[in-house]
């Protein structure tokens, strides 16, 4: 399992930032035309300002542009949370486009709801400075908090993306702004997948989605971890395939004392919408899959 870093974002975001400011400099001079036909919902491609490291695995998908003169174009909200909200980007260039899903996290005192402590134990802010930051709440304390949670999902997107999970392919993390692969839904054009819970599968696509769950969760369960707050509604049902989402909040199951106890809530949230569906399954059989799995 690949090491966790919450600092390690920080330290790539300042570098970020600073190179971004820089680009932005080097280009006023040519661009300053080009810039005033964007319009208020439009901006210049991020991804150049990013490090590699903020980038996602290789080799990139094809719906990745890297071409620095792509313009990304907001067109909505695709989903607002009480920590995040979700919006759909169109990335484009005169050849090419791309939908993308941006999720942007909000500073603290933005939230309806502050993550217990319950998920983040185990976890560990490595730099000193930072750890003091967060203890005394100061302007900087509240980057480090705005972060953490938006470097915590990018890090568990990557670390299941690249066990072939099944999850949103991760684009690129700048900030506390994540883009990743936009969900469609192959049953309707143009439109995001809908949750698990808006559903109701026939008997033979609910036993196919069964058996992506229970292999999803076992991919979660050998890296060491439980989802934390799976259910019906942080899971995408694009025609035949569930993609799982909103990861932020993944539990250590050696590391966290309650790790079991959430792993079991995960498993009861999700066989009782197979049963309220009609399929006979039984969480307390799935837990003990997933202990095997993880041990």
């Amino acid at each position: 399992m690949k090491n966790y870093s919450e600092t390690s974002f920080l330290e790539s975001f300042e570098s970020s930032i600073s190179r971004s400011r820089a680009a932005q400099a080097d280009r006023s001079d040519n661009w300053n035309v080009l810039d005033d036909q964007l319009t208020d919902n439009q901006r210049w491609s991020t991804w150049p300002s990013v490090e590699k490291l903020m980038r996602g695995p290789k080799p990139y998908p094809e719906f990745v542009i890297e071409d620095a003169a792509a313009i990304d174009t907001e067109l909505g909200v695709l989903k607002t949370g009480k920590e995040a909200d979700v919006f759909l980007i169109e990335r484009a260039t005169d050849s090419q486009s791309a939908l993308l899903a941006a999720k942007r996290y909000r500073s603290p005192d933005q939230r309806m709801f502050h993550r217990s402590s319950t998920y983040t134990e185990g976890r560990s802010v490595r730099r000193s400075r930072d750890a003091r930051a967060l203890k005394n709440g100061s302007n900087y304390g509240r980057l480090v908090e705005a972060s953490r949670w938006a470097n915590s999902e990018w890090q568990y997107l990557l670390l299941c993306y690249e066990a072939g999970a099944p999850v949103p392919y991760p684009v690129q993390i700048m900030g506390t702004e994540i883009l990743m692969e936009f969900i469609e839904d192959p049953e309707s054009a143009g439109g995001a997948a809908p949750r698990l819970q808006q559903v109701h599968p026939g008997p033979e696509r609910l036993q196919g989605y069964w058996d992506q769950l229970v292999n999803a969760m076992k991919v979660f369960a050998s890296l060491g971890f439980a989802h934390g707050d799976l259910s019906p509604y942080n899971v995408l049902a694009a025609g035949d395939r569930l993609v799982v989402i909103d990861l932020p909040q993944f539990v250590d199951l050696s590391g966290n004392e309650q790790g079991i106890e959430l792993l079991q809530r995960d498993c009861r949230n999700m066989c009782n919408w197979f049963v309220a569906r009609g399929l006979a399954v039984d969480s307390e059989e799935l837990l003990a899959e997933l202990i095997a799995a993880a041990w």
